[in-house]
């Protein structure tokens, strides 16, 4: 259940960095970092069967499918970054949902 949490935590690290190299965006480079980083610590303790792991998965998740809507709103959706953080948003939301109803039933 820790392999789309380490995915997701190399793609917002990278995103963040990538976006701060070709933009010198700041906000990039904290939020990139922020996410990757609640990813990783998700990622940490979903492998070791702890507290907290699915939840902060699914919290990080949600909280990049909204920053991608917010992001992909006003420019309907026509570039790439806003869809990316959209889609990779809504298949983490989905996946750790799934996840969270077995363990939770």
């Amino acid at each position: 259940m820790e392999h789309p949490a380490i995915s997701l935590c190399v793609l917002s690290t990278a995103g963040g960095l990538m976006g701060f190299y070709r933009k010198k965006s700041a906000v990039s480079l904290i939020a990139g970092l922020g996410v990757g980083g609640l990813y990783g610590i998700a990622a940490y303790l979903l492998h070791g069967n702890k507290d907290w792991g699915l939840e902060i998965a699914l919290g990080t998740s949600v909280f990049l499918f909204g920053a991608g809507v917010a992001r992909g709103v006003p420019v309907r959706f026509k570039k790439a970054v806003p869809c990316a953080l959209t889609v990779l948003g809504g298949l983490g939301s989905a996946y750790y949902f799934k996840k969270y109803k077995e363990f939770y039933p």
